[in-house]
């Protein structure tokens, strides 16, 4: 590691720390009591490369890595861009059950909230024998050839890793689902959709292995990107902004769910002025139309981005637990 690179992380790293506040008044009572504590720092010390050398059509020059604090939700809103070398970073259950969550961050695709839907969910899940594996995935906006296809092919890398190393992860490879949020819930989707599309030349053992999740939750997602329920921004970040009808309609996972889709499970504030309802309800009515079974929950109130911090009186806090519930039954 040169010494650039090591001067980022112990900056990245020293920045989680600061941003991670002693206590959190608006927690949902059913949050483990780590959430009110210190959150680790980002980078995890354990992480996954998902590719040897340069990642399939860098740019020159790469991308520059760079770590911001958002203010709309204080230093909870740890974001990153920038993401020259996409990983795996590994939280690990400290009591494994062998189910594994590989967690997609939104964003727009412009950049990853990687602690409101990273973090934080892996401290919401680990302490649940859930084994967490946040995703940070190529942004198609910075530079890289084939824009459309880099998020997925990072997403189908990462399934076939995550089932490569199983045994040293102490997973179970047959009960690995994926849980994406906003624009990470579009390359969820599309992962549960996609997962057998040819994105990248294969380049060892893993990629014999099935990238299909063994279920899909999708928090907020832009599960479309049809007009009156996608998410202009995301869009435009992921297909560029000229991209054709027939174009947008294919990256659409709303438009490719087949009874191979895996169970999935979803959530949505209907008072979203984000990412439209229209989008999570479009979804529902993909997979009963194709007999996939489904479980979803419009949240009166909510917003949008939420995470594990919905707004005070709003039941949108109550998607954990109905989710690992329902989870249970899906991932044996």
């Amino acid at each position: 590691m040169n010494s650039q690179r090591r001067a980022l992380l112990r900056s990245i790293a020293a920045a989680a720390l600061v941003a991670s506040p002693a206590s959190r008044a608006n927690d949902p009572p059913s949050q483990p009591a780590a959430l009110a504590t210190d959150a680790p720092a980002w980078p995890p010390a354990e992480r996954i490369a998902l590719w040897p050398g340069d990642a399939p059509g860098i740019p020159t020059p790469p991308p520059t890595p760079s770590l911001t604090m958002n203010g709309t939700r204080g230093a909870r809103q740890l974001q990153i861009t920038g993401v020259a070398r996409p990983e795996i970073n590994v939280f690990r259950a400290p009591r494994a059950d062998g189910s594994a969550l590989l967690v997609v961050p939104g964003g727009a695709y412009q950049f990853l909230s990687v602690q409101n839907e990273g973090i934080d969910i892996a401290q919401r899940f680990t302490p649940l024998g859930t084994s967490v594996f946040v995703l940070t995935y190529r942004l198609p906006g910075e530079g890289w050839r084939h824009r459309s296809r880099v998020p997925l092919a990072d997403a189908q890398r990462a399934m076939r890793l995550l089932r490569a190393r199983a045994t040293d992860l102490h997973i179970d490879g047959t009960r690995i689902g994926v849980l994406g949020f906003s624009a990470g819930g579009h390359l969820a989707a599309d992962l549960a959709t996609a997962y057998d599309e040819s994105c990248y030349a294969a380049i060892d053992a893993a990629d014999k292995l099935s990238a299909r999740p063994h279920f899909v939750g999708l928090g907020y997602p832009v599960a479309s990107l049809l007009p009156g329920a996608g998410h202009a921004d995301s869009r435009d970040n992921l297909l560029g902004p000229t991209a054709s009808s027939a174009m947008i309609a294919r990256h659409s996972p709303t438009e490719r769910v087949t009874t191979a889709t895996p169970p999935a499970f979803a959530f949505h504030a209907m008072d979203d002025d984000v990412v439209p309802i229209e989008s999570s309800l479009r979804w529902v009515t993909a997979c009963r139309r194709a007999h996939v079974p489904i479980e979803a929950h419009l949240f009166e109130k909510g917003g949008h981005g939420f995470g594990l911090h919905a707004p005070a009186g709003s039941h949108a806090a109550c998607w954990p637990d109905l989710f690992s519930a329902w989870m249970r039954q899906h991932r044996t």
